[in-house]
């Protein structure tokens, strides 16, 4: 397995991401997670739409929860040809109590806990933390990324609107 270093850190210490990365250009790796209700979810099933996917390291955490509640705020607005996920290796009943706890109603979260299949795809996986890295994927309606922040430190928050700017021009 792929180990990649140098990206990505937790105050300060640097952190191990396992998997083999994607950039910009690149077709959008397919995945499987687990939905709320313990249904598989495969990312191919989303073929023609654009794709906000937000990857947090727990919904339990103050920033990924801000991540949460800021890109549901935004989901609405970017329309119906856009679906909006956030991911994490948080089980999905922990993930369903966050959603009803705080109202999150317009985008769709995914435990990956299981099979770390989207954090290996993806090269998201914290090898020391079996914890995802924070990023934002935008995914246009041809399964290409069309931007890609990886969050260099655990604890600080994406560029909302860099992200929300690649979402809208893929969308046009």
């Amino acid at each position: 397995m792929k180990e990649r270093h140098g990206f990505f850190t937790s105050k300060g210490n640097p952190l191990t991401l396992l998997g083999e990365g994607i950039d910009e250009g690149s077709k959008a790796p397919d995945f499987t997670a687990l939905r709320g209700d313990l249904t598989p979810f495969s990312f191919h099933t989303l073929a023609g739409k654009v794709v906000v996917i937000n990857a947090v390291t727990s919904l339990d955490t103050g920033v990924c929860a801000a991540q949460a509640r800021r890109f549901n705020q935004e989901a609405a607005a970017l329309g119906a040809d856009a679906r909006v996920l956030v991911i994490s290796m948080d089980l999905p009943f922990a993930q369903k109590r966050f959603c009803a706890t705080e109202g999150i109603a317009n985008l769709e979260t995914l435990s990956d806990h299981r099979e770390a299949s989207f954090g290996l795809a993806y090269g998201f996986l914290v090898k020391e933390l079996r914890l995802l890295a924070r990023a934002v994927v935008v995914v246009d309606r041809e399964g290409v990324v069309r931007y890609l922040q990886l969050v260099p430190e655990m604890g600080h928050e994406p560029d909302y609107e860099a992200a929300l700017a690649a979402a809208r021009a893929a969308l046009t």
